[in-house]
């Protein structure tokens, strides 16, 4: 680490942000993949439970995030190199595929320039090394999360899971970085139990579910990474969020009664408290 600790400024900052925009090209894949990987898995459960076999030689093909190659949704044609450079092809083709001229979703872009600009925020107030390292992998995280709940109200587990793992060991890195592990433990615990209280209260208040359990996951997550302390702003700044992005829909063409996705708010309140505003381990801001 002390080696890239003497790079340019520049040359840290470029290369974090092609790092996320190659990242953020991956993220699409997840994003567009993993829901239906995990509908394909709770199908084929139903079908195991209900005892319906598939029929001789109807064996599922393979569908995961390395295959098949990328293609496009449309007409299936296989994507070559060239199109698949982070933001680049899309400004080429204008946001259309090559060969069949069908309308490439705006996301694509959106989510590269996204993981791009965040990985060189992280390295910028962070610079290089095991800390920024961390960073990286939970703004990655919380960009997947973010985008597969905005689209699908869902939040897989096989991202909220492994990033609250993430959150206590990264907790455990020597020199100590906030939080310390006995914080991020009581965070974890305390950032589940806060989402569930909430969820429950207004549910007997109102006799609706505000949001989902993948929520509470997810604020144990940002729990671990930020350590208890943080866990009344952190809900406070997601629901700030959360009800600017309510008002801003509204105004255009949504109902406030409509459903809401909150994992995106909570992903954008814990990268801004993890990255750009860290709180040291007895919550004072450094």
């Amino acid at each position: 680490m002390e080696y890239w600790s003497h790079l340019p400024v520049w040359i840290a900052w470029a290369g974090a942000g092609l790092l996320g925009l190659v990242v953020g090209s991956f993220l699409n894949v997840v994003i567009h993949r993993l829901p239906e990987m995990l509908q394909r898995r709770w199908y084929a459960e139903a079908q195991a439970v209900l005892g319906e076999d598939t029929e001789p030689g109807e064996a599922p093909a393979a569908y995961h995030l390395g295959w098949p190659p990328s293609h496009c949704p449309q007409c299936g044609n296989r994507l070559g190199a060239l199109e698949n450079i982070p933001l680049l092809s899309y400004l080429l083709q204008r946001g259309r595929c090559r060969h069949c001229g069908g309308r490439i979703p705006g996301r694509y872009p959106v989510i590269e320039a996204l993981a791009g600009g965040a990985s060189l925020a992280v390295v910028a107030r962070h610079g290089i090394g095991l800390e920024a390292a961390g960073l990286l992998l939970l703004t990655w995280g919380l960009i997947a999360a973010a985008a597969i709940d905005r689209e699908h109200h869902l939040l897989p587990d096989t991202l909220s899971l492994p990033l609250l793992w993430l959150g206590l060991l990264w907790s455990t890195l020597e020199p100590a970085t906030p939080p310390t592990p006995a914080a991020a433990i009581l965070g974890a615990a305390a950032g589940y139990t806060a989402l569930w209280l909430i969820y429950h209260g207004h549910r007997l208040a109102t006799g609706k579910e505000g949001m989902g359990y993948g929520d509470f996951k997810l604020t144990a997550a940002l729990g671990a990474w930020l350590g208890w302390q943080a866990l009344p702003a952190l809900v406070l700044l997601a629901a700030v969020a959360g009800l600017i992005a309510a008002l801003a829909l509204a105004v255009r063409y949504r109902r406030l009664d409509q459903p809401l996705p909150f994992g995106p708010a909570l992903a954008l309140a814990g990268w801004v408290l993890a990255v750009i505003e860290p709180l040291s381990g007895n919550g004072v801001m450094p």
